[in-house]
């Protein structure tokens, strides 16, 4: 059993390749599900958001595990298996367990420290949940990276001077307008980058903002809910007539600005200047505009350098998050090795139990005029007897866990109390097994082997 990370993220990959790579929320869903039936996989979680698609897998061996992800993401979006290894990371056991910390808490992100990731992590988790996807390990290790994300930023200044995606743009139109007080602003979209962008513009200001949509229903939604305008689709050239500054954030395969567009726009145009912020992957807007000349136009990768004003604070509560970081590594270890000795502990306690049960059934019948108060006296003090004797060993089997033969000494501590309590786990082992080889022969399988 190996954990495994790949990752194509913002180091690997510049936006053109990204948005090859990712995956829609119905796609996400079907993909879970593709991906679990796929050989050597046992469990899975895919996220994928603006700056990265990453795998989260557990898998019954390493090389295996590791070649069969990548040819699942090159037949999805028709790369070769080469091309997938040279644009991503590959991270293994503990490396993985640091890596899914670092971004959940937004270590990793274009934006150091911006808190939405944590969100779309955790919806990620919940919908491999749904799809069943998920076993023992990753129910537990996700919600133990959820909860020390959360702490961390109630804790630290991580999460202070928001420096989002959606703030960074707006940031950008602020180097190039300056006050955006009486801007006209166009947001392209509804949802949640849309919406923060939305916040950030009303927290610079800005109360002349139009939201369009493909669907109108979402557009008025946020619309209403923020008190701005909206409006359809069918309007966009005549609102970039009109608009100063663009923020696009859509889930379209096709561009929802062009330069043909803007050709038929410019004659139109009251202002000057036009900023153009695509924060979509796939992009919104068309590479290389021109045809307006005084027209800015930027991409998710453009707004990595906007925010250095902001991060000093940041980068020293990063240090104090990263400090902790392998002391969740080592937790999340001392959980899994716990998994194979508390059988053992139980199968002990069940043994001593029985004993005890039945010495008190024998005591009943030699003494059968026992009162009650006297039963339950011997019965407690049998009991405390019993606790008193297991406490050394349970304590000793505890310790085991951590130790390099602890599948030996565990096995040797069964035979000294001649208990039984590997039974369980070689289920659970052969489950694993049968599992596998299912999904060699036949292609898909539902078991999962942890619980």
């Amino acid at each position: 059993m190996h954990l495994i990370a790949v990752s194509i993220n913002q180091r690997t990959a510049d936006v053109a390749l990204r948005e090859q790579v990712a995956f829609n929320n119905d796609a996400k869903r079907s993909a879970n599900v593709d991906l679990f039936e796929t050989k050597s996989i046992l469990e899975n979680v895919i996220l994928s958001t603006c700056n990265r698609t990453e795998v989260y897998a557990v898998v019954d061996q390493i090389h295996t595990g590791r070649y069969y992800i990548q040819r699942f993401l090159a037949r999805k979006f028709g790369f070769e298996v080469d091309d997938i290894k040279s644009f991503s990371e590959v991270k293994v056991g503990d490396d993985a367990v640091e890596h899914l910390f670092r971004v959940i808490t937004g270590l990793d992100s274009i934006v150091l420290g911006e808190t939405q990731i944590l969100g779309q992590m955790r919806d990620a988790f919940f919908m491999a949940q749904e799809e069943q996807t998920t076993g023992t390990i990753f129910n537990h290790l996700f919600k133990q990276a959820i909860t020390f994300a959360k702490k961390a930023h109630n804790e630290t200044d991580i999460a202070d001077n928001a420096v989002s995606v959606s703030y960074a743009a707006v940031e950008l139109a602020k180097k190039v307008f300056g006050k955006l007080a009486h801007k006209k602003v166009l947001i392209i979209g509804a949802g949640d980058m849309s919406e923060l962008s939305l916040l950030n513009l009303q927290g610079s200001d800005v109360t002349d903002i139009t939201v369009v949509n493909r669907t109108l229903a979402n557009a008025q939604r946020l619309a209403d809910k923020h008190h701005v305008a909206y409006d359809s689709l069918d309007s966009l050239p005549t609102l970039l007539a009109q608009a100063d500054i663009v923020i696009s954030s859509t889930s379209s395969e096709q561009f929802m600005i062009t330069n043909e567009m803007l050709k038929s726009v410019a004659p139109h145009r009251k202002s000057d200047s036009l900023v153009l912020i695509d924060i979509a992957v796939p992009r919104d807007i068309e590479p290389n505009i021109d045809a307006i000349a005084d027209s800015f136009t930027y991409d998710v990768d453009d707004l990595k350098g906007l925010v250095d004003a902001n991060l000093r604070e940041r980068q020293q509560a990063a240090a104090q998050i990263e400090q902790h970081i392998p002391g969740e590594i080592d937790a999340h270890n001392e959980w899994v090795n716990m998994l194979g000795v508390v059988p053992v502990i139980r199968a002990l306690r069940e043994k001593a139990m029985n004993i005890q049960a039945d010495t008190m059934e024998s005591i009943d019948r030699k003494l059968p005029d026992l009162s009650e108060r006297e039963r339950k006296v011997i019965s407690k003090h049998t009991k405390s007897i019993i606790n008193q004797m297991l406490k050394d060993p349970i304590k000793q089997a505890k310790e085991l866990s951590n130790d390099r033969k602890s599948n030996e000494k565990l096995e040797l501590f069964q035979n000294i109390f001649a208990i039984e309590a590997a039974t369980e786990e070689k289920k659970e082992q052969q489950a694993s097994k049968s599992q596998s080889k299912a999904k060699s022969e036949v292609g898909h399988g539902r078991i999962l082997s942890f619980e």
